[in-house]
């Protein structure tokens, strides 16, 4: 949903009413993860995706109608059994979408929430998909700043979602929760929907070299909030560095340490570190290989350079188990050779180490093709 906000505000602001289709649930080989969402202006201009473009015509024409009624619906898209190419997914997955109208009345707290989610502060939202009583369909809580706005019908309801949701917005994570219809822990009934805006994931990008560059545009096309860091201020310039969100001139050991003194490192922080000069890899791996929770930790360099860092982070007193976090050579073995080729080889190997990718071929595996999501898009609630 972060991908079109832009566009929805848009509307919002001129005093429109568009159809926000959101993936809110998927089984099997789904294209998108839960949260991916379309938008349908009132110009019928689209943005966003939920299905790569298998349902997407069907879901086009479901969110004119649901603006036209006004009422908020939740269908499910799978394989045809007379013909899985007319509005089925092709991939065999299948996928729930929740489309509904949104408006200055049925969503006012969006201008704010937008504000937030630009802000790098996290926000949720937390929206009834399912229910006995269909007047309950489409009420809203929004969670930011430690503030919680809307009502879902009950303060039962109320305090069970909303319990549930900043423990899903803790980890960053977006699902449905099943509870009764009055919120009650153990029953079943009512669905909510939950979408977790925690800030984007950090990369850390050290040594502002030409390879930086094109890591660092990798980064942003990844969806990471990208940092150039290195100690030398004539290298480390925004102009040399325009994709990156952030330029910093400092020693990259004292800045990752101030970072991860100020809790602005966590388990989905990538660390790429290019300098390949001792001076600068051995005092910041001692601090980033020792820090608890890193996503990712890449080291440059050539398999001489990788053998003589091992053998000063041990003198330095690093343990076997703190060394086996350490990603180097950096990369997948894609046979690169540019900065930019290099670029692809770093992204690619953050994604299989996020998602247990193999790095092989597909023509090489067996299988699905999409990897199990890491976090489950169906959740019991108090569970």
């Amino acid at each position: 949903m972060r991908d079109v906000l832009a566009e929805l505000l848009a509307v919002w602001r001129a005093g429109g009413t568009a159809g926000m289709a959101t993936v809110v649930r998927t089984f099997r080989s789904a294209p998108r993860p839960a949260g991916a969402a379309m938008v349908v202006a009132p110009d019928g201009t689209v943005t966003g995706s939920v299905s790569g473009g298998c349902v997407e015509g069907a879901v086009y024409e479901l969110a004119a109608e649901v603006v036209a009624a006004g009422t908020p619906v939740l269908q499910r898209y799978g394989v045809s059994d007379d013909d899985a190419f007319a509005v089925g997914l092709t991939c065999g997955g299948v996928l729930d979408v929740y489309v509904e109208p949104v408006s200055r009345r049925t969503f006012p707290e969006l201008e704010a929430l937008v504000g937030d989610i630009e802000a790098h502060q996290p926000a949720a939202t937390a929206t009834v998909i399912a229910h006995p009583d269909p007047t309950w369909l489409g009420r809203r809580l929004v969670i930011r700043s430690g503030e919680v706005t809307g009502t879902l019908g009950s303060a039962r309801a109320d305090g069970a979602v909303t319990d549930d949701a900043c423990g899903l917005l803790d980890t960053g994570r977006s699902g449905v929760l099943t509870l009764g219809p009055d919120g009650e822990r153990r029953g079943e009934g009512m669905e909510v929907f939950v979408a977790s805006f925690a800030p984007r994931p950090r990369m850390l990008v050290f040594g502002a070299i030409d390879f930086a560059a094109a890591v660092a545009r990798q980064g942003s096309l990844l969806g990471y909030r990208v940092t150039v860091c290195d100690a030398r201020p004539v290298f480390a310039t925004a102009a040399r560095f325009p994709t990156a969100d952030e330029v910093v001139v400092d020693w990259p050991n004292r800045y990752l340490a101030a970072q991860a003194g100020a809790g602005a490192v966590d388990g989905r922080t990538v660390i790429c570190l290019l300098t390949h000069d001792p001076k600068f890899d051995v005092p910041l791996l001692e601090v980033a290989l020792r820090l608890p929770a890193i996503g990712y930790i890449g080291a440059m360099g050539s398999r001489r350079t990788h053998d003589d860092r091992l053998v000063r982070l041990r003198e330095a007193g690093l343990t076997e188990d703190e060394l086996a976090r350490l990603s180097s050579p950096i990369g997948l073995d894609l046979g690169a050779r540019t900065p930019e080729e290099t670029a692809v080889s770093i992204a690619a190997e953050i994604i299989a180490q996020r998602w247990g990718g193999t790095g092989k071929p597909l023509t090489e595996t067996g299988g699905r093709i999409h990897h199990e999501h890491n976090e489950p898009s169906e959740l019991r609630s108090g569970q």
